[in-house]
């Protein structure tokens, strides 16, 4: 007893009851964050956990109110009926070979233009480059009703011809985000790199092509990830989304099932062969992604 005593009006009591205190509180805060992401990720995902679960469905688990997530009698028949619905390798590749040209040019364009605000010097940049800020603020919506009057008067409505040109002048959609995402990204290099560059002798082309863009790659893999376009009307056989459009009536029309229900599983496994790519074209690139999102200081 007169141990316990002494060892209580020591200071290593006191420091002892301040450690356990400490553990308490770093795992109480701990136990707090898992619930919080889980909770989070729950809700963020229970749809996309629900499409994913119902494209397994067979018509008696659809019709079964005991069955909610889990499939009794899971099947695989959606997706081999949408893969054919779609024309689904034939309409990827195109969707592929739209995307990537759109891409390639969108990021030679806007890098370019963000290079130039960057590090060069010339009349009206602060007016300009307020211009570009005026892109990101004003909403795609608002823009979209000239555009299309634009293009329909040049007879361009049925073609992806208009998400070329607009991609290829800097117009294109979020074309003044992934602009000042590069602008950003290149001030943050130090420009010794260049100077060190002309001293060998290297040109402006040169050091941009293979010294500044190179070390751009994380703004570029985060402006690839973030680029879409969805805006004119392209045909229904170049880009995933167009089919999965029209892929319930296809269903309706083609199979003659004429149950909103069993339709909206063939859309499930629709929805689920169109995000595909995108999943795992996010996850090959994911580390880069997130790079290039905190150093061009995009935040919000």
């Amino acid at each position: 007893m007169e141990k316990w005593r002494a060892f209580r009006n020591s200071p290593r009591y006191e420091d002892a009851k301040g450690g356990v205190v400490k553990k308490g509180k770093n795992l109480l805060m701990t136990i707090l964050q898992i619930i919080l992401i889980v909770g989070i990720s729950y809700v963020i995902l229970s749809p996309v956990i629900g499409i994913v679960a119902q494209s397994f469905f067979s018509d008696a688990d659809s019709a079964n109110p005991m069955v909610y997530t889990i499939p009794i009698e899971g099947t695989l028949e959606r997706y081999t009926t949408v893969i054919t619905q779609m024309d689904y390798f034939r309409t990827l590749g195109n969707t592929l070979v739209y995307t990537i040209a759109l891409t390639l040019i969108q990021v030679l364009i806007c890098s370019m233009v963000g290079y130039g605000f960057a590090r060069f010097d010339f009349p009206l940049k602060k007016l300009l480059f307020g211009c570009v800020v005026l892109m990101i603020v004003i909403p795609n919506h608002t823009i979209m009703l000239p555009q299309y009057m634009t293009f329909r008067s040049m007879g361009l409505m049925s073609e992806a011809t208009p998400m070329y040109i607009l991609t290829l002048f800097g117009t294109g959609l979020r074309a003044g985000l992934f602009i000042y995402i590069f602008n950003q990204f290149f001030r943050g290099l130090p420009k010794e790199i260049e100077e060190a560059a002309f001293v060998d002798g290297a040109g402006t082309w040169y050091t941009y092509f293979r010294i500044m863009l190179v070390n751009a790659m994380p703004a570029v893999i985060t402006v690839t990830v973030f680029f879409y376009s969805q805006l004119f009307r392209i045909p229904t056989d170049m880009l995933l989304a167009k089919r999965l459009s029209t892929l319930q009536n296809n269903i309706s029309a083609n199979l003659k099932i004429m149950n909103v229900r069993i339709q909206r599983l063939y859309v499930d496994a629709g929805v689920v062969l169109t995000i595909l790519p995108l999943l795992i074209l996010y996850l090959l690139l994911q580390r880069r992604f997130i790079e290039g999102v905190e150093r061009s200081g995009i935040v919000g």
